[in-house]
């Protein structure tokens, strides 16, 4: 299974998604967006490419607020995601998204807009950067493999 990923687009237009992501999710399973759309557009856009699951960030529209959560938790390939946008200072991100999920294999977040792909304990924890810089791609198998795609 292939899941693309994106956070802190900050756009407002689905027109301004990027031509390298939309060729590049046009390909996926699976979108997981976490946070800081700006524009509900942007959602609706990313909706047409395929399924959509997303959170709202902290710079996102009370309309966005109202129809995303806070944070989400699925299952896709057999492993368990969480999604959520972060908050604070990046140094200590991932301690404090990682108290938000208790039993999951992979913790998408960003806030930081700081690209990074780490595994801590039994958790791979990915943030694909801001979205004007960079998307991920997490290929999901047996194991799981997380890439970083500079624009």
């Amino acid at each position: 299974m292939r899941v693309g990923v994106l956070s802190d687009t900050h756009i407002h237009l689905a027109e301004e998604i990027p031509l390298e992501v939309v060729k590049a999710f046009s390909r996926v399973d699976l979108i997981l967006h976490a946070g800081d759309f700006v524009g509900l557009q942007v959602l609706e856009g990313l909706k047409q490419l395929g399924e959509v699951k997303a959170v709202y960030g902290n710079v996102d529209s009370m309309k966005l607020r109202g129809l995303l959560p806070e944070k989400e938790l699925l299952v896709a390939g057999g492993k368990k995601i969480g999604i959520t946008h972060g908050w604070g200072g990046p140094e200590g991100i991932e301690r404090r998204v990682r108290g938000l999920f208790n039993d999951v294999d992979i913790i998408i977040y960003g806030h930081s807009h700081r690209a990074k792909i780490e595994r801590i304990g039994d958790v791979l924890f990915f943030n694909p950067g801001p979205g004007y810089q960079s998307f991920g791609i997490l290929t999901i198998e047996e194991d799981v493999k997380g890439e970083i795609v500079k624009l």
